[in-house]
């Protein structure tokens, strides 16, 4: 009989300390779980906070692209003020045009190259006198028989002609 009560009573012992073990380990379990979700949490935020800030930066260079579309919009418009063909309302006194050597008067158009040797004697410096506006950083006013062409300086290439603008 002592040895049943004794083997019972560890039977006992063993059964109550496996049902404390399994209450602890589910409680740990618990805890657990609630803490992975806590982190998950925490990812979660700090992963919405760098795509509000991916957000942010495209905003900004949506806007950035836009601002460079209406600058070059407005400096098409500014480059379109000077007409590529127009007619003088009014004709000034200049002296006698004289070509260079070897070459005749011709009539230039937008797009043509003007040769080099047109920039030596023929470029019109005192462009207000003669109601011509101020041109663009690079190019200059030539003369060119009775005719006034805006052309680069570095290529020749011709933006603007404004005919009979010389007796």
């Amino acid at each position: 009989m002592k040895t049943f009560t004794t083997a019972a009573l560890a039977a006992l012992i063993a059964a109550g300390s496996m049902g404390v073990a399994s209450a602890a380990d589910a409680q740990s379990r618990y805890e657990r779980n609630d803490r992975q979700e806590q982190r998950q949490d925490r990812r979660d935020d700090r992963r919405d906070d760098r795509r509000d800030d991916r957000l942010d930066r495209r905003d900004d260079r949506q806007e950035w692209r836009q601002d460079n579309r209406d600058d070059r919009r407005e400096y098409r418009q500014d480059v379109r003020a000077y007409d590529r063909w127009q007619r003088s309302e009014r004709r000034y006194n200049a002296g006698r045009y004289s070509p260079p050597r070897g070459y005749q008067v011709r009539q230039w158009s937008y797009g043509q190259r003007i040769p080099s040797y047109y920039s030596r004697g023929y470029v019109v410096n005192d462009y207000s006198r003669y109601g011509l506006r101020a041109p663009p950083r690079g190019y200059h006013y030539v003369r060119s028989g009775n005719d006034v062409v805006l052309a680069a300086v570095a290529g020749g290439l011709i933006t603007a002609v404004v005919a009979g603008l010389f007796n």
